[in-house]
């Protein structure tokens, strides 16, 4: 009896130690945010980690939340022209990265463009969804502008009332942050997702890889058009079908080409892109919506850059996958 109790007792004990996949969430962004994690016998509770990642994505909407008035952003975007703000080191960062993204892209990419979201009725100071008057237009294109932008030290500086717009990478960035924090708690294994842009590392507990669903998009709904195993690497789709309005029967969507004031009106529906960093698959992934199936294409394979590009056609959509989306998937 006693040895069969012994025997029970190391058992139960061998089991506590076993890793349990754990699973968090919550609201974030106008949206929200998920984390699975395998937890090692010792590793962090849910609690905590629910607590690191909702302190970084807290300090996300602190700086960069064009609805909120007292954001970092929204101070710097009631400056008036030729005036400068001090700003984080963490801002100036993405600065710099928006910068990169609009100087590769012609100013195609440009974070300025907070006038003419709002003037086409997405933006946080928007009444409606509505093809703007061509004079309200020509006014909007004089405060959008990368080359108006620039880095004084710790400043950031304007040279005429733009206003800025993080939303094309605060979610990439945000999601680097958590998973930089989840390993520096000891978690190796992991799924980060913020509003859709999500890093995957490590493994399940049962030793299988994590499986992500890239999206195809519908005019009714997304659907898993392909599902793929990755480990260390970032995952952003970015698409038109998300937020849009129609006027006489044409599609205006809150992709915005900044050079031409207005969202972009070619057939590229989406893009998936993956890299090592959220930030970077994040922005790449807009910018390439941007540009189009033809220019985006072109840029996406130029630049080594792995992605699949879903463009619209006659009766449906026709996907294509760069040579270094090919050679990511296969561990190149």
């Amino acid at each position: 009896m006693r040895n069969a109790l012994l025997f029970i007792l190391m058992l139960l004990s061998a089991c506590d130690q076993q890793p349990t996949l754990e699973r968090l969430g919550g609201p974030t962004m106008g949206s929200s945010y998920s984390i699975q994690y395998v937890r090692n016998p010792g590793g962090p509770a849910p609690d905590q980690v629910r607590e690191a990642v909702e302190t970084i994505l807290h300090g996300i909407d602190a700086y960069y939340s064009t609805y909120r008035d007292d954001s970092v952003v929204s101070r710097f975007n009631q400056l008036p022209a030729n005036q400068c703000l001090t700003i984080p080191q963490d801002m100036l960062e993405l600065v710099t990265f928006g910068q990169h993204l609009a100087d590769v892209s012609e100013g195609a990419f440009d974070l300025s463009v907070e006038p003419l979201l709002n003037l086409w009725g997405f933006g946080p100071q928007a009444r409606q969804e509505q093809v703007p008057d061509p004079q309200a237009l020509a006014l909007a294109r004089q405060r959008v502008g990368y080359r108006h932008l620039h880095i004084d030290g710790e400043r950031l500086c304007k040279d005429v009332a733009l206003e800025l717009d993080f939303n094309s990478i605060a979610a990439g960035h945000a999601v680097d942050l958590i998973a930089e924090r989840l390993r520096a708690m000891g978690i190796d294994s992991f799924v980060a997702e913020a509003t859709g842009e999500l890093q995957a590392a490590g493994r399940k507990p049962d030793g299988s890889p994590w499986r992500i669903a890239l999206e195809l998009p519908r005019e009714d709904r997304q659907i898993a058009r392909q599902v793929i195993a990755i480990d260390g690497l970032s995952v952003s789709t970015s698409g038109d079908y998300r937020n849009y309005f129609e006027d006489n029967g044409r599609r205006y969507s809150h992709i915005f080409d900044a050079r031409l004031g207005r969202p972009v009106a070619h057939g590229l529906a989406a893009v998936t892109v993956l890299d090592r960093s959220a930030l970077i698959a994040d922005g790449y992934s807009t910018l390439l919506l941007i540009l189009g199936p033809e220019r985006g294409w072109d840029f996406a394979v130029a630049h080594g850059i792995a992605a699949v590009l879903v463009t619209r056609v006659e009766g449906g959509f026709v996907s294509r996958s760069t040579p270094g989306f090919q050679r990511v998937l296969k561990g190149g």
